[in-house]
């Protein structure tokens, strides 16, 4: 039947329509411990689309699951389904209009992509999620979300004023408020649409009393169907809901309108009732001014015992971290640095309280107020206060990392979300947390907390082995003892992800029978069919079934790896690793993932390959999908940037996995004649480099780039690096005979062995480009070292590696060892040009060999700037240039902006700095500002540019030429044309170089030159 469906789909659908194997499974998981399967998958682009798909979904009786950002917690995005992601094509915001304050969107526009077209008119849609970055309006308004500043803006059902809307039998309407003689006629409509308003508004008044009794009295209670929001005023008895909104802690509080809206009814019923086409949406003023302080404690319960202290005060928002997950934040490379700028000492837990305020002096008296406040219920632990954008983000993008570095723990117990969600009166929230500590700790596991301690609403999650049979029953175990406990509490089980799989079984305990037939009953009347969602909220499947790692979980195509993948106990592990938080479906900053960035495709993110890779080595997809075409499209546009390195919270080496997935393709397929020539591009350059004048006149005879894409699949339109007709080396033996005959000449001694680093010369320093090798050369000797060159330099492997030729790599990085590993036993720095290579030293070697000199040799190893500005910082070394500047170190402090008067009078010097993405991936670009900034008069820039698109021999490829242009496109190539002509581009990589001045006609320089250039002026 999926044959039948499939083609009937091809033939009405204009959008997307993935019925393959692997298609299929990167849909089957959402961001929840569930996967089940989908019949396809469609990514419409418009409304016509939807239509098709229903009418097909109703004619072959098959269901419709509406997916977003495929970031639910609860398993809501997932199902034995067509599933209709509207994240690719349907993400455009309509119209807006700021004089009354609203906004219509398509389902598919991401959150912070709404806001950031809102914010230059000073308006926002004010729920503000976790995943932000990647969640959808669509998902937010089928889960009711509403994020860490509910106790000012309610939740999302607060903020949607109409609907757009198709029903089951595929008609379409605008669900908005009505006056009374308006629901008089949708009330005697013979419609679905008329039967829907006619069962709600029923259900509703006759059950008034046992809404009353039965729904939690917390501001956060998104599970079940929202007959409450249906009750007539007079017959509706006072929740925590409206105190809330009598007593605001800010002006901005949203009352919700008393009107008959059926739009209230879809909001949070995930997706279960009617399709979404499009969103009206309330906006609000964005607040003008924002502080952020925060509290350390030396404990959970001392955390816990100061919430209500703090509320006291009226924060925006009032956030919870414990120490499990500040741990894991200092494990992360992205975020460890984040953390430390506002924590001091080693508190076990914090509260960040967050004021608004119409100026800065009335947030920071705010703040202070709180200080007094607290101090004075005898709390003495540091208070640190955040004011600025940077010190805010800091703090922020901690808080929203929180579940996805909590799911990096590994190998097996993991912090699970099945109990993360409850939700109970913040005055009980101490001895809540408490008692459910009790059950956990009885059950023989822990849990990390965190979350909205303003609401009540802490993510708990219990770290539990799904791999195991005893660690699922304790799962069960678990989650039926919290639901008890969460209905003695008079709180929700369900207070921001939504019921899904993980609680909807439970919701006939939850709100009692009688509401449980009301909710059966409005699910009845709008899908008839069970067309939408099945199983979800009411009739569900239980919350331990479909486990994506269940009992029966095993590791089906085991590999023979060459790298060992340590840290994650195997290449099952490593691709285990991803979670399916989604982060890698960013596309506004960063660098993680370059090809999802401009495809919008899931295969193209890290999360997509991942799950693709897992469900092969699972047995979920045949063995022969390992190293199929299909497997390689997936992979293929994997540019190995190492963003996910860092900007991934769980922690997925996806370039790893890709070269090792790579070596096992071609031990299938063979190695393409390509790969070989580009992995040994050493050799090739050492070549050209020996006959110079005739291999480059050679590479610039007409017609040779024609024949070298039809032979080589190198791109036409790419220009190839010129050889040096001297290498670097040579030149370097020269220089050192004449600095041996200028000291005979003054008699002067060699330089104390601690004054000497060794420089290594990356293949295109050494025969492309010597002149950025001699800069450096120049730049170490006037800070103060004697540099030395290896007595053999041979290639660090990358190119090896990012080819997939790994035994090759492995062998060289052996041989590697011998040459380089005396100098770092000696303890000498090794210092590197090129990121890629000179990294390739820490992030792979020592997973690669068994030697125990790599450990060594990856602790020595240092990019040129993270070593030169370290030295300088500690005193060990200057740069000549600073000697007459006392301002240095306030500009190393400087923001990235440029600023507009020159310093100490000189002429001013613009640079933009572009970072690679392995620097920026493993060390950070941080270095590099702070050598720019020392230089006189410099105004410094970085840009957010994320990967290039060249991403070494990718770019040059032909089938990847566009998608490499596109990727630079995103947002570097526009920088670096908006530029004035005399302002200088300094980019480390000679990728990065290259592809700048392929599509912008600008040469950009390594930072050595730059530096080397500010010597000599």
């Amino acid at each position: 039947m999926n044959e039948t469906i499939l083609n009937e789909l091809r033939a009405t659908v204009r959008g997307d329509v993935l019925f393959d194997d692997v298609s299929r499974a990167l849909y089957a998981t959402d961001a929840s411990i569930y996967q089940i399967d989908p019949v396809g998958v469609v990514l419409p682009r418009d409304e016509a689309d939807i239509a098709a798909v229903l009418h097909v979904a109703r004619k072959h009786h098959v269901p419709i699951v509406p997916r977003g950002g495929g970031t639910s917690l609860a398993g809501q995005a997932i199902g034995p389904a067509i599933i209709l992601d509207c994240s690719k094509y349907m993400n455009r915001l309509l119209e807006v209009n700021v004089e009354e304050g609203w906004a219509w969107v398509e389902p598919g526009m991401v959150l912070d992509h709404l806001n950031a077209a809102l914010a230059p008119q000073g308006v926002k849609f004010a729920p503000d999620v976790s995943p932000a970055n990647r969640a959808t309006i669509g998902g937010m308004i089928s889960t009711n979300a509403a994020g860490m500043y509910s106790i000012v803006y309610g939740k999302t059902i607060d903020h949607v004023l109409e609907l757009k809307v198709m029903l089951t039998d595929g008609s379409v309407t605008t669900l908005d408020p009505l006056t009374d003689d308006e629901l008089r006629e949708k009330l005697t409509a013979d419609s679905l649409e008329g039967r829907a308003y006619r069962t709600v508004r029923r259900l509703s008044r006759e059950h008034a009393a046992e809404i009353a009794e039965r729904y939690p009295k917390v501001l956060r209670r998104v599970g079940g169907y929202n007959l409450d929001a249906f009750v007539p005023n007079d017959e509706r008895r006072t929740t925590n809901d409206e105190r809330a909104t009598d007593n605001p802690p800010s002006s901005m509080v949203v009352r919700p309108s008393s009107a008959f809206n059926l739009a209230k009814m879809i909001v949070g019923s995930e997706g279960t009732l009617a399709i979404i086409l499009a969103a009206k949406l309330r906006l609000v003023p964005r607040p003008r001014h924002t502080g952020i302080g925060v509290l350390h404690f030396r404990s959970l319960d001392d955390a816990l015992d100061a919430v209500m202290p703090c509320l006291a005060c009226h924060p925006s928002a009032l956030e919870l971290i414990d120490d499990v997950l500040m741990d894991l934040t200092r494990k992360s490379l992205e975020y460890a640095p984040l953390l430390a700028s506002f924590t001091s000492a080693h508190p076990h837990a914090l509260l960040q309280a967050e004021f608004f305020g119409d100026t800065p002096e009335e947030v920071r008296e705010k703040l202070n107020g709180l200080e007094r406040h607290v101090r004075a219920t005898g709390w003495h632990e540091p208070f640190t206060i955040a004011l600025t954008a940077q010190e805010k983000s800091a703090i922020l993008e901690v808080r929203k990392a929180a579940m996805p570095l909590l799911m990096s723990i590994s190998p097996d117990r993991k912090p699970e979300t099945f109990v993360e969600d409850t939700s109970v009166p913040p005055e009980r929230l101490g001895e809540y947390i408490r008692r459910f500590r009790e059950i956990v700790q009885a059950h023989g596991t822990q849990a990390s907390f965190y979350g909205h301690a303003s609401v009540g609403v802490i993510h708990a999650r219990p770290l539990v082995n799904l791999h195991q049979a005893e660690g699922v029953t304790q799962m069960r175990q678990i989650a039926e003892e919290v639901r008890d406990l969460v209905i003695e509490f008079g709180g929700a089980f369900a207070g921001e992800h939504g019921d899904g799989i993980a609680r909807s079984e439970f919701n006939r305990e939850l709100f009692g029978p009688t509401l449980y037939s009301a909710f059966q009953e409005v699910k009845r009347t709008f899908d008839p069919h069970g067309l939408l969602n099945p199983n979800k909220v009411v009739d569900a499947l239980p919350m331990d079934s479909h486990l994506r790692f269940g009992k029966e979980y095993h590791v089906a195509v085991p590999l023979e790896t060459h790298f060992h993948f340590r840290d994650t106990g195997g290449f099952a592990g490593a691709v285990e690793l991803c979670n399916g938080n989604g982060l890698c479906r960013k596309t506004s900053s960063g660098t993680m993932c370059p090809s999802y960035m401009v495809t919008r495709a899931e295969e193209h993110s890290t999360r997509g390959r991942a799950n693709a890779l897992r469900m092969v080595l699972s047995g979920a997809l045949p063995p022969e999908e390992l190293t199929s075409e299909r497997m390689h499209e997936v992979l293929d546009l994997c540019i190995e940037c190492k963003g996910c390195t860092a900007e991934c919270p769980s922690r997925v080496n996806m370039t790893r996995i890709k070269s090792e997935w790579l070596s096992h393709y071609h031990d299938e397929h063979g190695t393409p004649l390509r790969a070989r020539l580009f992995g040994n591009i050493r050799t090739i350059n050492q070549l050209g480099s020996a006959i110079a004048p005739l291999a480059n006149m050679a590479i610039r005879m007409p017609g040779v780039n024609v024949i070298s894409e039809k032979l080589l699949g190198i791109s036409r339109h790419r220009s190839l690096p010129q050889f040096a007709s001297t290498p670097f080396h040579q030149w370097f033996e020269q220089h050192q005979l004449q600095i041996a005959d200028c000291r005979l000449q003054i008699g002067n001694q060699s330089r104390p062995s601690s004054m000497t680093v060794v420089l290594f010369p990356d293949t295109f320093a050494d025969y492309n480009d010597p002149h950025i090798a001699q800069a450096a050369v120049r730049v170490l000797e006037a800070a103060g070292y004697e540099v030395l060159l290896p007595r053999r330099p041979v290639c660090c492997g990358r190119p090896m590696l990012s080819k997939g030729l790994l035994r090759e790599a492995k062998a060289l990085a052996q041989q590697q060892m011998e040459w380089l590993a005396p100098y770092a036993e000696a303890g000498m720095p090794i210092v590197g040009l090129e990121p890629s290579c000179i990294l390739t030293f820490r992030d792979e070697y020592p997973d690669l060999l068994d030697d125990p000199r790599a450990a060594v040799l990856a602790r020595q190893s240092f990019l040129i700037d993270e070593f030169l500005a370290g030295e300088v910082r500690e005193g060990r070394a200057t740069l000549p240039f600073e000697l007459n500047h006392e301002d240095t170190k306030a500009r190393r402090n400087n923001s990235n902006n440029f600023v507009s008067s020159c310093l100490g009078g000189e002429k001013k010097k613009q640079f933009l700095l572009h970072g690679h993405c392995h620097q920026k991936a493993l060390v950070g670009s941080g270095a590099a500002l702070e050598l720019l900034r020392m230089i006189p008069g410099a105004d410094v820039r970085e840009v957010d540019s994320g990967c290039c698109g060249m991403a070494g021999s990718f770019g040059y490829e032909a089938e990847h030429y566009e998608i490499s242009q596109k990727i630079g496109e995103r947002a570097l190539l526009p920088a670096v044309r908006a530029l004035p002509p005399e302002a200088q581009v300094v980019a480390m990589g000679t990728s990065c170089r290259q592809q700048i001045a392929d599509f912008s006609g600008r040469r950009a320089k390594h930072l050595v030159e730059v530096l080397a250039e500010a010597l000599e002026s």
